[in-house]
């Protein structure tokens, strides 16, 4: 990663990272997958979503969000959408270009209680830099393809950033407990 950026000023949560046998991360890869970690358990902050280009994608079955207004808004809404969010298992597969990992985590949905268990594998892309390019979020190591799905997740990546402040400024963001 050519910034100067450390995991103590990004505040990164996940720092016990697993990962397969014989697989090793660097430094810069540790930073990258332990911010993710934390995006997927709803653990948003302006700084750790500074590793992603401005032009990134995040996409998993529901969402196709390309740019940072977009790609922000999914990960904020996670506070809103859900009451627990429970990391169960995650293990990083390989440590190329994209970096896969395994992950299962455990939902709550706020104001229903039910709870949703999604097992993943995630890719997480990089550019030339080091920064996030793009994450996929295969759910059982799937994306769903087809016209009307498609129009779906894009459909809803123009909606949740409607419904969902993401904070202006890192002192907006320290006030949703971030």
């Amino acid at each position: 990663m050519s910034t100067s950026t450390s995991t103590s000023n990004l505040n990164i949560e996940t720092k016990d990272i697993q990962t397969a046998p014989g697989v090793s991360l660097t430094d810069s890869q540790r930073t990258v997958v332990g911010s993710i970690l934390d995006l997927f358990a709803g653990r948003p902050t302006l700084p750790k979503l500074a590793l992603w280009r401005d032009d990134a994608t995040f996409v998993d079955p529901l969402t196709i969000a390309t740019g940072r207004d977009k790609y922000a808004a999914q990960w904020y809404g996670l506070q809103q959408a859900f009451s627990e969010i429970e990391r169960l298992h995650h293990s990083v597969k390989d440590a190329g270009n994209p970096i896969l990992l395994d992950l299962k985590t455990r939902y709550v949905i706020k104001g229903i209680g039910k709870e949703q268990t999604i097992q993943s594998l995630v890719a997480i892309h990089l550019d030339g830099e080091g920064k996030i390019q793009k994450v996929e979020d295969k759910w059982d190591g799937e994306l769903p393809e087809g016209a009307i799905t498609n129009a779906f997740r894009k459909l809803n990546s123009v909606t949740v950033p409607k419904l969902v402040s993401v904070p202006k400024d890192e002192a907006e963001d320290a006030k949703k407990g971030n």
